[in-house]
C-alpha cells in the first residue's frame, strides 16, 4: 500500500467517524471498525500499512480540537462544522500531518496530497478550497 492509498483509507475512516462517531466510551471501537472498513480485508493488510492508517486516524482525532482551531483561523468566514464533510476531513488529515504527526513530512507534500484527495473525492471546487485553507494555515503558522 502506498502512502497515498493509506491517506485515502484514513480519509474514508475519518469521514465515517465524522458522521457516526459513536457513543461515549465507544470511540475506540468505532475507530477500529472504521479503519477495518476503510482497509477492506484487514487480515490481508501488512501490519505496517494498517499501523500507518491507524496512526493517521487516531492522531487526527486525538488532536481534533487544535486542528479545528487552526482550520477555523485559516478559513475566515467558514465555520468548520459548515464545511463539506469530505473537505473538512481532508483538511483535518493534512493539518495533522503538517503540525501534529511525529513523523514530520514537508508541508508541501501534505498539501499536495490533500489537493489530490480533494480532486478525487470532493466537488469541482474542493481542491481549490482545501488548498486555500491549508495555504492560509501555513502562513498563520510561520
Amino acid at each position: 500500500m502506498s502512502r497515498r492509498q493509506a491517506r485515502e483509507a484514513a480519509l474514508q475512516a475519518l469521514f465515517q467517524l465524522d458522521l457516526n462517531h459513536g457513543e461515549e466510551g465507544q470511540q475506540e471501537q468505532y475507530e477500529t471498525l472504521a479503519i477495518d472498513t476503510a482497509l477492506g480485508e484487514a487480515e490481508k493488510m501488512p501490519a505496517r500499512d494498517r499501523e500507518y492508517v491507524s496512526t493517521l486516524v487516531r492522531g487526527t482525532r486525538e488532536n481534533l480540537a487544535a486542528i479545528d482551531s487552526l482550520i477555523a483561523a485559516s478559513s475566515k468566514d467558514w465555520k468548520v462544522e459548515r464545511m463539506a464533510v469530505v473537505d473538512r476531513n481532508i483538511t483535518r488529515l493534512a493539518a495533522y500531518e503538517i503540525g501534529f504527526s511525529e513523523e514530520k513530512i514537508t508541508p508541501n507534500i501534505a498539501i499536495n496530497e490533500a489537493v489530490e484527495l480533494a480532486k478525487k473525492y470532493g466537488t469541482d471546487n474542493s481542491s481549490r478550497y482545501v488548498n486555500g485553507i491549508l495555504g492560509a494555515m501555513m502562513n498563520n503558522l510561520r
